[in-house]
């Protein structure tokens, strides 16, 4: 017969409120008290009912990930991190993919928010970095954390988590600068996301403290994906200077602009080196792997749910700043840049 919180109680000789209590994480536990009723739930293999839980009180104990984005590594990682911290700590998980551009999407998520009861919202790009949304979302009166990027929070609507891109690719375009080359490509991201002009930003910097002309020649604009990858490299190399190296926004770009190379019999990395950015399964699974910047979005993810959770307990009343700076990973797509080789 399944256990019950009657059960959990009589075994750990606590009220069934302090077994409540513990079940949900409230600090206001004696640490004696809550290992007993841990040692209880462990010993009856007791499960809380999370949805009867939601229905039964004023409380409610689910968080919702809302997100548009193209990159399904990118939202794995996500989702793999906000979980770990809901099963951690006794919260339901609602994933609500959508489309931030259409024209009725506050009403879709405002709908979403009161139906299912959440208690807190994790917003990602673009979400994220739209502040108009964001205010009518707190209008609901839920708890909102943000994962943005920059190494600045833009406001004090919510905490964040600020993810410093302009930092790594700078660093990523300096590697490249000291194996010799001057001629860096640069494929964009989507436009709709402050990452890719973060990116593009760090990359221009390092340019301009070393004493290299930018090129608009030399830049190129997409979107985050395998194709734009292609694109951009096909367009890059048929430019009259041709570059030596190529940056692109993320690892499925770079592992796109990685396979228009190879189509042109382009050697990597002897005659053109490729970076990507993020760390993703695509830079491990190509060939050569590729050097990129290491963006632990799961860790990330966890970060800012915890962080979520403890606003909606009123544990944190502070709209606490979290940084993160990706780092370089160096692989074997990039090399020296060839003196004596042409593309």
């Amino acid at each position: 017969m399944k256990a019950t919180i009657n059960d959990v109680a009589k075994q750990a000789e606590v009220s069934i409120k302090t077994v409540s209590r513990v079940i949900n994480n409230e600090v206001s536990v004696r640490q004696a008290t809550r290992d007993k009723v841990l040692a209880a739930v462990k010993a009856l293999d007791y499960q809380p009912n999370l949805a009867a839980r939601n229905l039964a009180g004023t409380k409610s104990y689910s968080i919702a990930y809302v997100y548009d984005n193209p990159n399904a590594y990118y939202i794995i990682d996500m989702q793999k991190g906000i979980l770990s911290a809901c099963k951690k700590q006794g919260y339901e998980l609602l994933i609500h993919p959508c489309n931030a551009k259409a024209d009725n999407i506050t009403q879709e998520i405002s709908t979403m928010v009161k139906q299912s009861r959440v208690a807190g919202l994790v917003l990602t790009p673009p979400f994220s970095e739209m502040p108009e949304f964001v205010q009518q979302m707190k209008q609901l009166d839920v708890k909102i954390v943000r994962i943005m990027s920059g190494d600045v929070a833009p406001d004090d609507l919510t905490p964040c988590i600020m993810v410093n891109d302009h930092q790594a690719s700078y660093k990523i375009t300096q590697h490249l600068i000291d194996l010799g080359h001057r001629h860096i490509g640069f494929i964009v991201g989507g436009a709709e996301h402050k990452s890719s002009s973060e990116r593009l930003s760090g990359y221009t910097q390092a340019l301009k403290d070393n004493d290299i002309a930018i090129s608009e020649n030399l830049i190129v604009h997409g979107e985050y994906s395998f194709e734009s990858g292609v694109h951009g490299a096909k367009s890059l190399i048929a430019e009259e200077i041709k570059p030596t190296a190529i940056f692109s926004c993320n690892d499925e770009i770079a592992a796109g602009a990685l396979f228009a190379a190879r189509l042109m019999n382009i050697a990597i990395p002897e005659e053109l080196s490729i970076v990507g950015f993020e760390n993703s399964p695509f830079s491990r699974q190509t060939w050569p792997t590729l050097t990129t910047a290491d963006q632990p979005n799961d860790q990330i993810a966890e970060n800012a749910t915890n962080l979520l959770i403890a606003h909606v307990r009123n544990q944190s009343l502070k709209n606490i700043v979290t940084h993160y700076t990706p780092e370089l990973v160096v692989r074997n797509s990039t090399g020296r840049v060839s003196t004596d080789k042409n593309i």
